[in-house]
């Protein structure tokens, strides 16, 4: 798009999405689509992966036009290993479906739905609306019965393929930390399908045959068990990874598909897949977007089954749903996103807040005209919003000073609000619950506002003269500065005065370091250290009275 600072990726996207669509025939559907294994909480990661599919979605909904967007839970996945943090007593699950382990809390029905319930809670607060698909139900149910036999009896091909592109057992282990990895033996050993045990239930089996006409499967398993069954009859295992993923493209008739960078190098499940939903399943690839990774200020790649890892609830007590949306649609997929939950969060909104200021004044080109449009709801909804936007840095100190009094909070944010004055709390929430959580959650306690309870004596019997006429000047014009912007000009004038300035006059090098040295004097009198929040929305949160009492050097 001519005159955007980058390219619209979602637009871009959609546009292929729908020119591949056409390519496949009128009456061809369009699907997007996404797969995530509830092995462990499910991460800022993995949410990525849920968010790029769903802006190509949402941006064809916004064109009138029909697209679903399918979450295929991984569930029929094995248990890989216990996150931590959760019970190791679970180890002796490992290798078994996801939907056959326990709940590790013993509050639903199995180790899958404890980590799939609070995701669909976070998609619902974020407008992301999925059909789901489970493939414990979709195996189970024999729905891939003939998808199965035929990749069975296409073996050997399917081996070919796989040999064209088959790297090192580790690497390939690597990739498959979201799936399970294939078999590495080639020819007639060869099998694309790994049964569950009838006896342990796990997935620790080795193939030894596989009858075409009778359909009969033998196998022996690590427990000692060795068994078979018809898999034109009965179902008890699933699809190698490599060769799940292009089965489920042609099924579901799959024409968008995002994926992490370990899927998307060359040679890698993408390129392989590619080959083999032509070659084997008569159908073609979708069109695809590989994307980078996600992480959090200090913090490596993260991991769900590493445990550990930040969840979209967990982001949601901090930042608003359309905040956590524009963090996942500004950036092009192929960039990495870096969610901070640390003194950052001040700038997030800061920025978040200006791009909502110029769309406002139309200053804002079409891109963030496009994200922030992205951002605030969906194709179908608009998602709540607070009515009376304030800085979240400004509620966040306040929260802190008042340690969330609700009383005391309304009273110091209707001092922020002298034009428009804050008629309740609720006025300035959700915001306000998020930076009462992230202050509660996430500021060290070295770092919360503790204000002195009497005056510091001993410091204000030390005063210079220098220092005892900059306390009576400030609080002199207390009465008549008695507001935000007010006290901000009053803050910075004190020196200009002593000077004999007039109060809007420009801060030389000189008057800088006086401005410098006068806040931390009142950060040491008022809260016992040089740093704190910003001075004006400390005073307005103290209020005058105290403010007159813990600066008397009287």
């Amino acid at each position: 798009m001519a005159g955007v600072k980058q390219g619209d990726w979602v637009v871009a996207a959609a546009d292929q999405v729908i020119a591949e669509g056409k390519r496949r025939g009128p009456d061809s559907p369009l699907v997007c689509a996404s797969g995530i294994s509830p092995s462990g909480p499910i991460h800022l990661g993995n949410l990525r992966e849920i968010m790029v599919p769903h802006f190509v979605a949402d941006e064809i909904r916004r064109r009138g036009l029909e697209c679903k967007h399918v979450l295929s839970w991984d569930d029929y996945d094995r248990l890989r290993k216990v996150p931590a943090g959760l019970p190791a007593s679970f180890a002796e699950h490992i290798g078994r479906p996801l939907t056959s382990v326990p709940d590790p809390c013993g509050e639903h029905s199995s180790w899958a739905e404890h980590f799939k319930i609070p995701f669909r809670a976070a998609l619902a607060e974020l407008g992301v609306e999925v059909t789901e698909i489970s493939q414990t139900q979709m195996y189970t149910s024999g729905a891939y019965r003939e998808q199965i036999l035929h990749a069975m009896r296409s073996r050997e091909k399917i081996d070919d393929v796989l040999g064209r592109y088959r790297t090192a057992k580790k690497a390939e282990v690597a990739e498959a930390e979201e799936g399970d990895s294939d078999e590495e033996s080639a020819g007639s050993s060869y099998y694309p399908y790994k049964p569950y045990c009838a006896a342990c239930g796990r997935d620790t089996t080795t193939v030894s045959s596989f009858e075409e006409t009778t359909t009969e499967i033998r196998y022996s398993c690590q427990c000692g068990h060795q068994d078979g069954f018809a898999l034109g009859q009965a179902d008890g295992g699933k699809l190698v990874w490599k060769v799940d993923w292009p089965m489920r493209w042609a099924y579901e008739g799959v024409t968008f598909e995002a994926g992490g960078v370990d899927h998307s190098s060359p040679g890698s499940s993408f390129t392989v897949g590619s080959q083999l939903v032509r070659e084997i399943f008569d159908g073609q690839p979708p069109s695809y977007l590989g994307y980078s990774f996600v992480g959090i200020s200090g913090a490596a790649k993260m991991s769900g089954s590493a445990g550990g890892a930040p969840t979209p609830a967990d982001a949601l007590q901090i930042l608003e749903a359309p905040l956590l949306r524009w963090v996942y649609a500004r950036r092009k997929p192929n960039q990495a996103i870096t969610v901070a939950f640390d003194q950052e969060v001040n700038r997030l909104y800061d920025e978040w807040d200006a791009v909502g200021r110029r769309v406002a004044a139309g200053l804002a080109d079409d891109w963030e005209q496009s994200v922030r449009a992205r951002s605030v709801g969906s194709a179908t909804r608009p998602l709540p919003a607070t009515v009376q936007v304030l800085p979240f840095r400004t509620l966040a100190s306040v929260v802190d000073i008042t340690t969330g009094h609700d009383e005391q909070t309304l009273r110091i944010l209707r001092d922020f609000t002298v034009d428009e004055p804050l008629a309740s709390l609720d006025q300035a929430r959700p915001r306000l619950d998020r930076a009462q959580a992230w202050v509660n959650g996430h500021v060290p306690a070295e770092e919360r506002t503790q204000v002195r309870t009497e005056p510091d004596r001993e410091r204000l019997d030390r005063l210079s003269p220098t220092e005892r006429e900059a306390l009576k000047l400030l609080v002199d014009g207390l009465e008549e500065h008695w507001s935000l912007p007010g006290l901000t000009s009053l803050l910075y004038g004190v020196p200009k005065l002593q000077a004999g300035l007039a109060l809007d006059a420009p801060a030389s090098p000189e008057l800088k370091t006086a401005q410098r040295a006068l806040f931390s004097l009142l950060y040491t009198l008022l809260v016992g250290r040089d740093t704190g929040p910003r001075l004006p929305t400390l005073l307005l949160a103290l209020g005058a009275d105290r403010i007159r009492r813990l600066l008397s050097f009287a």
